[in-house]
């Protein structure tokens, strides 16, 4: 019987690899074809190819595991995005459903996206550190993503967990422009912070959310600093389960100016 490399550390994560290395092919043979058959469309006459890296970023405590799609060609993008995922405590990583789906929604408008492992996620370094030390990894991918496309603005996006560690950031980073934060655990996760933050957010919620209760959300929105607009998508639980094509709608209809804050 063959020995896993040391290297690897923890067998968890050695497990980790090798789907995720099975993830991304996947991935990557599904992107090929919509590219190639000009499939990839989220509004009107959008159709997006991208390149795909598979790397490492620095962060504060270790390398974290990333990929980067950029849009084939020379054109400047418009901005560029983070997406955060969910708890990894409880299975979150950057290949979760709804961040693959926001993932998509945004190359689709031309942006060069980039999802990442928090610390101890996957095959990241580090351990979990309860949101603290996770805003510093978020803090790392903006740095990576502005030494990239220098100048461009950035978008912050984050699903669960990730919308309260990846907006805590974002709310105080005068690089990122915009923020989304898709399925705020509003039950048990207090977000008072964006009270006081101005930059223009979007809220996509399910309306069956057992994390965070629609009322609650509701009733939040308002009292957030700034020009917030709500999406609730009717029907779905935390994870938007079976309607994941509507949080893509949302998304692509906000960046595309064709919603505005009440």
């Amino acid at each position: 019987m063959r020995r896993r490399p040391r290297a690897f550390g923890t067998l968890q994560q050695y497990c980790y690899l090798l789907w995720a290395v099975a993830r991304t092919m996947v991935e990557f043979r599904s992107f090929s074809r919509d590219a190639l058959h000009c499939k990839f469309v989220l509004g009107a006459s959008m159709t997006v190819t991208h390149d795909t890296r598979n790397f490492f970023l620095q962060g504060p405590a270790g390398r974290l595991e990333a990929i980067l799609w950029t849009p084939v060609g020379d054109a400047r993008p418009p901005l560029t995005a983070v997406i955060c995922h969910p708890h990894p405590l409880f299975g979150g990583t950057l290949h979760n459903k709804v961040v693959y789906q926001t993932a998509k929604a945004l190359d689709a408008l031309g942006l060069p996206v980039l999802r990442f492992n928090f610390r101890g996620a996957g095959i990241s370094a580090g351990v979990h550190d309860r949101g603290g030390g996770e805003q510093g990894d978020v803090r790392a991918a903006l740095d990576f993503l502005a030494s990239e496309f220098p100048g461009v603005p950035l978008l912050l996006a984050g699903f669960s967990f990730g919308a309260w560690v990846g907006l805590r950031v974002g709310c105080k980073d005068a690089r990122a422009s915009r923020l989304i934060a898709l399925g705020i655990p509003v039950n048990s996760t207090d977000f008072s912070f964006l009270r006081q933050c101005n930059k223009p957010k979007l809220f996509v919620h399910g309306s069956n959310d057992e994390f965070g209760a629609i009322e609650k959300v509701r009733a939040l929105i308002p009292t957030f600093a700034g020009g917030n607009h709500l999406e609730v998508v009717e029907g779905v639980d935390h994870f938007f389960a079976g309607k994941l094509d509507q949080l893509g709608r949302a998304i692509n209809a906000w960046l595309s100016g064709e919603v505005s804050a009440p």
